[in-house]
């Protein structure tokens, strides 16, 4: 794999690199001293870390195929439109057909909040490549920025977040498999209030986005990238 160290350069989907935290080996020995449960589960994956894709459309895009569907029901998905739509950018997308975006599996719902991702970075995300639009801005501004889009929301940002910012400590509590795998390996299946899952959570700062990879992993059959 290589690893990137600039989330700068801003590629389309014919030329995306594998990008790998730099952080990735520090936060598993943090996770597996502080967490035996999660020291178990890291040590289950030796050889796979969390892979951003160099595109922040990209990783928005399939966040939105992804929302409320289960991972193989989104890569079934997302096969379909990147063999129909070959070019997956802003202006492609823009463009496409309504019906052709159907065809492929999405919701009309989907279809429109496709429609208003790409329009978002057509008027307002520099397409030069020089620097990263939301490099420099906090956690919490990017949120604000992004669910201003009308069909992105709070659960999708964090994606973002994870996946192409690759910020170290994002809790997504709205993620349903995060919850499922924490519930299965740290309740032994119990349901878990907010207040129970934030106080676990707590256990795995500053590596938070770490842990939810290993928690997802544990689930499926196929990493999560977005």
């Amino acid at each position: 794999m290589i690893r990137l160290v600039s989330l700068g350069v801003r590629l389309n989907s014919t030329e995306h690199c594998d990008m790998i935290p730099n952080y990735w080996t520090e936060a598993t020995r943090h996770l597996s001293l502080r967490c035996p449960t999660m020291a178990t589960l890291i040590a289950g994956y030796p050889l796979e870390t969390l892979i951003g894709r160099g595109d922040a459309f990209y990783t928005l895009l399939r966040s939105i195929v992804g929302q409320q569907i289960s991972v193989k029901a989104a890569d079934t998905v997302w096969g379909r439109l990147e063999a129909k739509v070959k070019l997956l950018v802003p202006a492609k997308v823009a463009r496409v057909r309504d019906t052709t975006l159907r065809a492929v599996g999405l919701s009309a719902q989907k279809v429109s909040y496709c429609k208003n991702l790409a329009r978002f970075f057509l008027e307002h995300v520099p397409s030069d490549g020089v620097c990263d639009y939301w490099g420099g801005l906090s956690d919490e501004v990017i949120v604000k920025q992004l669910t201003s889009i009308k069909g992105i929301g709070v659960w999708t940002v964090e994606m973002f977040l994870i996946f192409h910012l690759q910020r170290p400590d994002i809790y997504p509590l709205q993620d349903i498999g995060m919850i499922k795998a924490i519930e299965k390996h740290f309740a032994e299946g119990r349901k878990l209030t907010k207040t129970e899952l934030v106080s676990l959570g707590e256990r795995w700062r500053p590596f938070r986005s770490v842990a939810t990879w290993y928690l997802w992993r544990s689930l499926d059959p196929v990493p999560v990238v977005y």
